[in-house]
């Protein structure tokens, strides 16, 4: 436990869930057990109008109960219409926000191939995406990605009005804190610290020069109500623990 009785891993998902905080009716998308768990706790609570999916064709409760159908061709248009706030993983990610999950080395002869661009590029161009990194580490928060995938901020600009129009990463989470691109060239910052976590953990485990501002606040405390739910509604068997370790 962190603090509190709190687990690491219970506050990753608190950083979660506020990523689709005042979103209103729209698809959230989460990628991997702590980000769904989020969501459908953004859902129970102060996000009541979020749109959650099986993965198949069906929208879904925060308990899993069929409420609407969403074809392929549906889920499509919510992508093109930007309706969907996406959260997805990084292989690599850099300061200016581009991520990669594509391969590791030069394009021609990388050293390891990953899982391809997938939805990257459509994801971040047409809707906001958010991005989910269980473990922190140089490797991850590199300075400059060996392939984009997920379009940063630097790179939608350099593309001009058609890419810039609709891009926006609310927020990065990692294991270690929650980091934003509120900065006036739009490049990494550190928006809070897990509690446990130090600032000077945090710049060695990344591979870039990272904004930090003075007085760096702790992610927020999960009320109990929250921690019930977890525990108890959302993840009884403990899915979260055996993604981030306490």
């Amino acid at each position: 436990m962190s603090r509190n009785g709190v687990s690491r891993a219970e506050y990753c998902v608190i950083a979660c869930a506020e990523a689709w905080r005042g979103d209103g009716e729209i698809l959230a998308s989460p990628m991997g057990p702590i980000p769904s768990i989020g969501a459908r706790l953004a859902r129970r609570t102060f996000s009541p109008e979020l749109l959650l999916t099986d993965g198949e064709a069906l929208l879904v409760g925060p308990d899993g109960a069929p409420e609407g159908w969403l074809p392929y061709r549906q889920h499509l248009a919510l992508v093109a219409g930007g309706r969907r706030h996406v959260m997805m993983g990084a292989s690599q990610i850099d300061r200016f926000g581009n991520q990669n999950i594509s391969c590791v080395g030069d394009w021609e002869r990388p050293t390891r191939q990953l899982l391809g661009v997938r939805g990257g590029p459509v994801n971040t161009l047409n809707n906001p995406v958010s991005y989910w990194v269980p473990r922190h580490s140089a490797r991850v928060f590199v300075a400059k990605v060996d392939m984009i995938g997920g379009v940063g901020y630097d790179s939608a600009a350099a593309a001009g009005p058609t890419a810039t129009r609709f891009h926006r990463i609310p927020r990065v989470v990692s294991n270690l804190g929650v980091f934003d691109f509120a900065t006036a060239d739009r490049s990494m910052r550190l928006a809070s610290l897990h509690p446990g976590v130090t600032v000077e953990e945090v710049v060695a485990a990344t591979g870039f020069e990272l904004s930090v501002p003075d007085g760096v606040p702790y992610t927020r405390e999960p009320s109990p109500a929250e921690l019930r739910t977890i525990r108890e509604d959302l993840d009884p068997e403990g899915l979260r623990d055996r993604e981030v370790k306490g």
